[in-house]
């Protein structure tokens, strides 16, 4: 049976952990911010092929670089599970009377919380730069596609982490998914450029689908799919991601 106060504590655990780490927040939004000034103003008068008419490369990449920040924020998020097993954290929450799909609904909490703020400000960044306020309801709609994304990538840093026990190790194998995740999904550049063979491989990519969608709903205009495809795939990774997560986690050893 679900609890409740065990998901909330978790949660709280995270939201405490967030705001005292102020040099985390500031480094995970100094990528987004070079990613929008060198790669944004660098190509912003170049006439990329793929794009619709009437949308410039700043705004096309603003999406990317939010899904970007999702991703990196989320995947890494498996990496507490490796550090409450170090410091004997997890194995007292193992041998707690709760459920092991409480502590991984109350990791998620924690982690899409964390995440959401983070995508806000990578956000809110972009009106620096030249982006202008979408209003209140396609920022709602991108929320949700930020949930969804964050959802479904800390599921997989679970699946990972709950597999591992090493710090290094966990590294590798982020660096080997997150980076082929992250180029594979259209974040920079339109999927249309693609050979067709790569094209059909970034289909299977949830980031494309989740950054497709805030595109969508951000710019005011279908680009990939209809924004229902959208929700409709991501919502499915999201959910079989946090399947294996709990699962992973499940038979997973605390110590």
């Amino acid at each position: 049976m679900i609890n409740l106060t065990a998901i909330y504590v978790l949660w709280l655990r995270e939201m405490k952990r967030f705001i005292r780490a102020k040099s985390r927040v500031i480094g995970t939004l100094a990528m987004p911010l070079f990613f929008l000034v060198f790669l944004g103003f660098g190509f912003g008068s170049t006439a990329v092929s793929g794009l619709p008419e009437g949308v410039s490369y700043m705004n096309f990449l603003i999406p990317g670089v939010v899904g970007m920040s999702m991703l990196f924020t989320s995947m890494f998020a498996g990496i507490s599970v490796l550090w409450d097993r170090e410091f004997g954290f997890l194995k007292e929450i193992m041998v707690a009377p709760v459920n092991r799909v409480s502590i991984v609904l109350g990791r998620i909490a924690g982690g899409v919380t964390t995440s959401l703020i983070q995508g806000l400000l990578t956000l809110m960044i972009s009106f620096l730069v030249g982006f202008q306020w979408p209003g209140i309801v396609p920022l709602l709609g991108a929320m949700l596609f930020m949930a969804l994304i964050s959802t479904t990538f800390i599921g997989l840093g679970l699946v990972f982490a709950s597999r591992m026990k090493d710090m290094q190790g966990f590294n590798l194998v982020m660096n080997f998914v997150i980076f082929p995740t992250f180029f594979l999904s259209g974040a920079l550049f339109p999927l249309q450029n693609l050979p067709g063979f790569i094209k059909a491989i970034s289909y299977v990519d949830p980031l494309t689908y989740g950054i497709d969608g805030m595109r969508n709903v951000l710019l005011g205009q279908q680009f990939l799919f209809p924004i229902e495809y959208d929700i409709l795939f991501l919502t499915g990774f999201s959910a079989l991601m946090v399947f294996l997560g709990a699962y992973s986690f499940e038979k997973s050893e605390s110590v």
